[in-house]
């Protein structure tokens, strides 16, 4: 059996990057007068980051023989906990704002670190996403300028889907980066018509091409080219083939050329002969999600009215009901049973649509 005994090591390696011993690299952290200068071992930094393994390949040595690096992108308080975690591998979450430990999972990716980036990920997925919807223009763009970061793409395109005029109705749609457009539109469960997924990038499109006029009418064969070129990577995930012939008509046909020719000709021709075998790729339709509302346990209103009716009758100093008086009674509340419950289920069912609908308005900006 073997014991590993990780913790005295990891201490170790903290007393050596506190004693500084035998040292042979300064690390520069910050801009003057605002820096500070870290010391630390070329062997452990190498054997636990490849991004500073590549860095001291070319790195300078100074008058000591020191070998030196700076950095100006990381703020000192960030590395220190950095470069413990390269000595020792321990990180504390819970002296840290949410902000902190987001830019710092950002850093951990940079320099390599994807256990503690990915550690970092998770946390903020399962245990902060409240501050996530805070701040999504920046969780949103950062997270596709990373392609690592896929927990945080899913978890925010999963938000999109089911709240897609969020993004396509922003004033800063236009701003998305293209890798984060075709995530969404690639989507089975985007909840939006395809005619409207289209036209919304075909208006992406055109924002990317700054010379482009709204109206493809007065376009030249070198716009309509620019355009095609801006949207090669979006068109495919286009559903053409579950739009109706009026959405063809009136917002496919006046783009037709940025089309390949093969596939319009099979777009119009499917609807012509809809029966008819074509060879382009026929995307299935989106699947449109149905909103659930719970079953709820009604008790009957008679019962209600019969339980007043035991009560009343149990009191020692109120007169007793005879049979005939307490049976008129219960056939007029069994009369009430059904209008009772569809008041009931009326009002919870107006209830839980306004509350599932109040959805906080994000915007979409750089950061």
């Amino acid at each position: 059996m073997t014991k590993i005994f990780f913790e005295k090591l990891s201490n170790n390696y903290l007393e050596l990057l506190d004693d500084k011993e035998d040292f042979n690299v300064e690390i520069n952290i910050g801009k003057a007068p605002d820096n500070k200068i870290f010391q630390a071992h070329s062997a452990i930094l190498k054997y636990r980051s490849l991004y500073f393994r590549n860095k001291l390949k070319n790195a300078n040595k100074n008058k000591n023989n020191i070998k030196t690096l700076d950095l100006k992108n990381i703020s000192i308080q960030q590395f220190e906990i950095i470069i413990k975690y390269i000595y020792g591998g321990v990180f504390s979450l819970e002296k840290h704002d949410i902000s902190f430990n987001f830019e710092l999972m950002l850093i951990a990716y940079e320099f390599h670190f994807d256990e503690l980036a990915k550690y970092l990920e998770t946390q903020l997925i399962e245990t902060e996403s409240h501050w996530l919807l805070l701040n999504f223009t920046k969780i949103y763009q950062k997270s596709f300028q990373n392609n690592k970061l896929q927990k945080l793409q899913k978890w925010c395109n999963d938000f999109l889907v089911k709240h897609p005029d969020k993004a396509f109705d922003s004033e800063d749609f236009f701003l998305l980066q293209e890798n984060a457009l075709i995530s969404l539109i690639k989507r089975n469960d985007l909840q939006m018509e395809e005619v409207k997924i289209w036209n919304h990038v075909i208006e992406w499109g055109i924002a990317q091409n700054p010379g482009l006029s709204s109206d493809p009418e007065n376009w030249s064969n070198e716009n309509l080219l620019a355009l095609k070129a801006t949207l090669r990577n979006c068109l495919p995930h286009i559903r053409y083939f579950q739009m109706s012939n009026e959405d063809i008509i009136v917002n496919v046909q006046r783009y037709q050329k940025i089309l390949e020719k093969n596939l319009w000709d099979d777009i119009t021709s499917k609807f012509i002969l809809p029966n008819r075998q074509v060879s382009s790729k026929i995307l299935p339709p989106r699947k449109i999600l149905t909103p659930k509302l719970p079953t709820r346990i009604i008790e009957p209103f008679s019962t209600v009215i019969n339980e007043l009716l035991l009560l009343v009758s149990s009191l020692g100093n109120t007169p007793s009901l005879d049979k005939k008086q307490i049976a008129t009674k219960k056939k007029l509340a069994c009369s009430c049973d059904g209008a009772g419950r569809n008041v009931e289920q009326k009002t919870q069912r107006t209830k839980e649509i306004d509350t599932d609908h109040q959805v906080t308005q994000i915007p979409f900006r750089h950061t």
